[in-house]
Parts: structure tokens; C-alpha cells; sequence
């Protein structure tokens, strides 16, 4: 397989597929909810440095964030299962589509 020669940003990707980025800053910080791999992370000078990820980290993303819709209490019980506090839940959640 060819190795990926370009990634996007964590920012981009926000935008890319219409997500809350700190919904995708959640999912990406725990790096086994991406196929091994797919997110890489940049030296930047910064502290923080900037998370990106190839086409396949991309479509792994998408595939998540279906799959987590489909559990019982959605996005929101991810949340709180990943320990996020209220405050960060609820702007998330506003963000999030009503069906």
C-alpha cells in the first residue's frame, strides 16, 4: 500500500464533514478510536502541536461518529463516558443535529 503523501487538519476535517471540532478533539484524544496509522500528530512549536490525519483517518473519523449515534444516548453518552465536563457536553451538543 502507498504510503499517504498529505494529511489534513484537525480543523480542516471539522469543516470537511460539518462536525463540531471539539467533538473531534474528543474522539482524537484517545488515538484507538482511529485506525492505527490514519492520525498523525505535527511538531509545531506549539505546546499543543496539531493533529491530522490521512483520507483513510478522515473516512475512520465519519465511520466513528456514525457508529457512536447508533449507541444508546448518542454523542452525549460518549461524553460522559470519555469524563468530558458539562459545560463542553452541552456546547457539543448544541452543535448536534435533532432527529
Amino acid at each position: 500500500m502507498a504510503r499517504p503523501t498529505h494529511v489534513y487538519t484537525i480543523d480542516y476535517v471539522a469543516t470537511l464533514i460539518g462536525e463540531n471540532i471539539e467533538l473531534l478533539q474528543q474522539i482524537a484524544s484517545n488515538s484507538d478510536n482511529i485506525d492505527y496509522g490514519e492520525m498523525i500528530h505535527a511538531h509545531d512549536g506549539t505546546e499543543e502541536g496539531i493533529t491530522t490525519f490521512t483520507d483513510r483517518g478522515v473516512e475512520s473519523m465519519k465511520e466513528f461518529l456514525a457508529d457512536i449515534r447508533t449507541w444508546d444516548g448518542g454523542v452525549r453518552q460518549f461524553l460522559v463516558d470519555e469524563q468530558c465536563d458539562q459545560e463542553k457536553i452541552e456546547r457539543i451538543m448544541t452543535d448536534e443535529p435533532k432527529s
